[in-house]
């Protein structure tokens, strides 16, 4: 669909502020609320044998200290996107989503 740049934009323009980080190093950080995202695989559709369309999948996870943020309900509603889990550590809210752009 996009480059990763745009996905970028997107992800800061959903949370609102520039705290969107593309795979950190541990060195990193981190200003909450957050989304960290990184590259996991992809997805290929085929036409008469011919690839037409190519998806990268990202796991896109939200960290917020309030376990109901509504930057949840923006990153569900973006098409090709799936919540998967939920899990809490250092007492923050930890929601990973799996986005095909």
């Amino acid at each position: 669909m996009g480059l990763r740049l745009d996905l970028q934009t997107l992800l800061e323009g959903i949370l609102g502020t520039r705290n969107v980080y593309f795979q950190p190093p541990e060195t990193v950080k981190l200003v909450y609320p957050c989304i960290i995202y990184s590259r996991n695989s992809g997805d290929v559709d085929f036409a008469d044998n011919i690839n037409y369309r190519h998806y990268i999948q990202y796991d896109v996870m939200v960290i917020d200290k309030n376990p109901d943020s509504e930057i949840l309900s923006k990153i569900a509603a973006l098409p090709l996107c799936k919540y998967s889990r939920h899990y809490t550590l250092n007492n923050l809210n930890h929601d990973v989503f799996t986005l095909y752009y």
